[in-house]
């Protein structure tokens, strides 16, 4: 073979070698590049397979605080999506009861209290939470009472916190007025009459929703009727709601009628606390949890709150305290190690806090210093005389509830139906059909 041709053939010989090298790397490229590409797919589709929680509440106006909080939580839980849910609070226990009954509803919820709770724990639509949260152990066995089934003994909530009853006033309506934190049941009605002389609607409250009624009797109510020492002998059964003390106090109640709105019957909820935050009324009987409300709907509005007075300045100027509610989790949830987590997260101390400064409520978490928020300071003063919100606390775990009856009947006296005594004897007898102490 001459030399051309060697040359030719090793030529040909070397762009073989370099056109297969080529093929190799070719099918290498190819081939890493499906492993990768399977690979991203795989890790985008791990990413987007996240645990979805549905979390319900009762309180529409604190939408945007539980948005935050749940934005933290997911940052610190990123495989887990809470998605919130707020119903109105009149139709909350109806809704909630519907779906939990249907095998359905949300994994961690808002639960009330007491007998609100105990309903839900005795249909089986509650978790036991002593084995998913030890810490509850540290609570206080106040706030626990309200977490707790009498029926069986068994903790279903993860308490949260309390409210307290009492009188809003309007701090700048007073110094115009030229009026002073009254000290008696009279000097509180002379406020009054002072605001009507000068064109102002002296009590913002109104009777269109009968638990607004209950709300009214736990701020004006247990003065009249003897607070603590009347709860503990009604429980007992050594007094009952025919107790001359307790129809006074409905009397009173009644007495109140002139110095309510204009057709009161018709002025809901939302109706009374326009009333107050827009400056209509100075005076507004309501529950602790309003504070954060009015001052997002009038940051202007300079208020205070104060205990209503008894008949004489020595007397007690009570409050009525209550459990108001639990954070629950779903018997039938599905996804049980996440909303455990997510409960864990609304019983820490952080949270709590922001319970505190943002919402301006007490939190029930050990080891949260309420104290730090003036309101709350100022609440917590107001509760040296505590007692039992009556019958929320006492009378809510059998039907028909204590609540129930009261209100219905609270508005019959408002409404000119019935007498104080045929009031609060109807009371007296729905709660009679079921409460042995009353049947002795």
């Amino acid at each position: 073979m001459d030399m051309k041709a060697t040359t030719l053939l090793t030529t040909q010989k070397e762009i073989f070698m370099k056109k297969h090298a080529l093929l190799v790397l070719c099918i290498v490229l190819v081939t890493t590049g499906m492993l990768f590409g399977a690979g991203t797919k795989e890790a985008a589709a791990a990413e987007t397979e996240k645990t979805v929680l549905e979390f319900w509440t009762w309180r529409p106006e604190d939408v945007d605080f539980y948005e935050g909080q749940i934005a933290r939580f997911e940052a610190a839980n990123p495989d887990i999506d809470v998605v919130q849910t707020a119903h109105k609070n009149t139709e909350y226990n109806t809704i909630l009861a519907a779906s939990l009954s249907g095998g359905a509803g949300p994994d961690v919820f808002q639960g009330r209290a007491y007998g609100g709770l105990a309903t839900f724990a005795d249909s089986g639509f509650l978790e036991p939470l002593e084995q998913w949260m030890p810490e509850l152990k540290n609570y206080s066995a106040t706030a626990l009472l309200g977490a707790t089934s009498p029926t069986d003994g068994k903790i279903y909530g993860s308490p949260a916190v309390s409210q307290t009853v009492f009188m809003y006033y309007n701090k700048d309506i007073y110094k115009e007025l030229g009026l002073s934190i009254p000290k008696t049941w009279a000097q509180l009605i002379n406020n009054f009459e002072a605001a009507k002389k000068a064109g102002y609607i002296p009590l913002g409250n109104g009777a269109k929703d009968g638990w607004c009624l209950e709300t009214m009797l736990g701020g004006m109510g247990p003065g009249w009727y003897g607070g603590t020492d009347f709860y503990n002998a009604v429980i007992k059964g050594e007094k009952n709601f025919l107790d001359p003390a307790f129809i006074r106090m409905v009397e009173e109640m009644k007495a109140l009628g002139k110095y309510l709105p204009d057709m009161y019957m018709g002025i809901s909820y939302e109706d009374m606390r326009s009333n107050f935050f827009n400056e209509m009324s100075p005076h507004l009987i309501a529950g602790s949890y309003e504070a954060a409300y009015f001052n997002a709907q009038n940051p202007d509005l300079n208020w205070g709150v104060f205990a209503v007075p008894g008949q004489k300045e020595s007397d007690p100027a009570y409050v009525s305290v209550y459990a108001d509610m639990n954070f629950a989790m779903n018997a039938n949830s599905k996804n049980k190690d996440a909303a455990v987590k997510f409960l864990k997260f609304l019983s820490s101390k952080e949270f709590g806090g922001a319970m505190v400064s943002e919402l301006k409520m007490v939190s029930s978490v050990p080891g949260v210093d309420a104290s730090s928020d003036p309101f709350i300071a100022r609440v917590l003063e107001l509760q040296e005389h505590a007692t039992p919100y009556l019958f929320l606390v006492g009378f809510r775990y059998q039907q028909p509830t204590g609540s129930s009856l009261w209100q219905a009947a609270a508005q019959g006296v408002m409404a000119g139906t019935l007498t104080p005594r045929e009031a609060a004897k109807q009371v007296q007898d729905g709660i009679a059909s079921y409460y042995e102490p009353f049947q002795k």
